[in-house]
């Protein structure tokens, strides 16, 4: 998807909620839209030193904290890494393949696979807040 169209979105978002979207929060927004896979935030940070040679972890983690809380980016949990999510303009269900040879990641957004996993979770008193399905495998272009 068109990087332009994305953050155009993202500021759109931001003004709906009445949220900042900071030149430092739009930058990192940037750097994620033009990565295919997940992104560790350490890595993150010496991109955007490129161009805020003063930024510190804090400043990357503070960025990465804002962009989840409104839906922007997923946390790849079992890589400490964080991606993009193009479909923020609305509350999903995520489900994540990743490949473990080239790293690409896919989202799916599958309502079976959320109602299932909520009503297993009731059956046993739990309420599911948020969820995040990962599953590791391999890609078409890493079998060929």
């Amino acid at each position: 998807m068109n990087v332009e169209l994305l953050v155009s979105k993202a500021k759109q978002v931001c003004d709906n909620k009445g949220a900042r979207f900071t030149p430092i929060r739009e930058k990192v927004f940037r750097l994620l839209a033009s990565k295919q896979g997940g992104v560790g935030a350490y890595d993150l940070l010496e991109e955007l030193k490129l161009t805020e040679s003063g930024a510190k972890p804090a400043t990357i983690y503070r960025a990465l904290d804002f962009l989840s809380e409104l839906g922007f980016i997923h946390k790849i949990e079992s890589a400490n890494a964080f991606m993009l999510c193009h479909h923020f303009d609305h509350i999903h269900p995520v489900q994540l393949l990743i490949c473990d040879s080239c790293g690409h990641v896919d989202e799916l957004h599958s309502s079976i696979i959320s109602h299932e996993l909520n009503n297993l979770a009731a059956e046993k008193g739990f309420t599911v807040s948020a969820q995040t399905i990962e599953a590791h495998g391999q890609c078409k272009k890493c079998k060929q």
